[in-house]
């Protein structure tokens, strides 16, 4: 990932008042807005350059409106912002990837936000070994989301495919 789309990552989903802004509703900002704020830090981006990082994020961390006037991230805040997803049917099993050292705490509290809005869950064991490897040697998780949606939690899909839910219980946990 690029210094930039960090720094995108950084101000869309967790400071954008480094960059003088605050998120409106959904998590959007003016694209116009976002690059003069920028442009107050010091650093330049232009719009072909941000149009450039949305297309080639790897995972999709951006989203533009369909004028393309307005960006958000699309996923991974921590801060307290409403991203206005409808709730959504998930499939019955969905994946999370995590550290080995991190299981303990999981079989005792489950899956929980830490600092951001809502617990990321994988639709494939592939991309959860990829979050898994992030954090140290990677344990896949396998969550009963089909138990949990019958049993009232709610899901949403963010626009980059990640399923987000508010908390996992360890009930709801097995191994791939």
């Amino acid at each position: 990932m690029s210094k930039e789309s960090k720094f995108l990552s950084r101000i869309l989903r967790h400071e954008p008042e480094l960059v003088g802004l605050s998120l409106g509703l959904g998590g959007w900002v003016l694209v116009d807005d976002l690059l003069r704020g920028i442009k107050r830090t010091g650093r330049t981006l232009k719009r072909e350059e941000l149009d450039r990082i949305v297309a080639e994020s790897d995972k999709r961390r951006f989203t533009l409106s369909e004028d393309g006037r307005r960006i958000r991230a699309a996923q991974g805040h921590s801060v307290d912002i409403d991203l206005e997803l409808p709730e959504a049917v998930p499939p019955k099993m969905l994946y999370h990837g995590t550290a080995s050292a991190n299981l303990d705490a999981i079989w005792a509290e489950g899956l929980l936000p830490g600092r951001r809005r809502h617990v990321h869950l994988s639709p494939d064991v592939e991309t959860a070994i990829k979050v898994g490897t992030r954090h140290g040697r990677p344990v896949v998780l396998t969550v009963a989301t089909g138990r949990m949606q019958s049993d009232g939690k709610a899901f949403w899909q963010a626009d980059n495919g990640v399923w987000l839910t508010n908390a996992v219980a360890p009930e709801y946990l097995g191994f791939a």
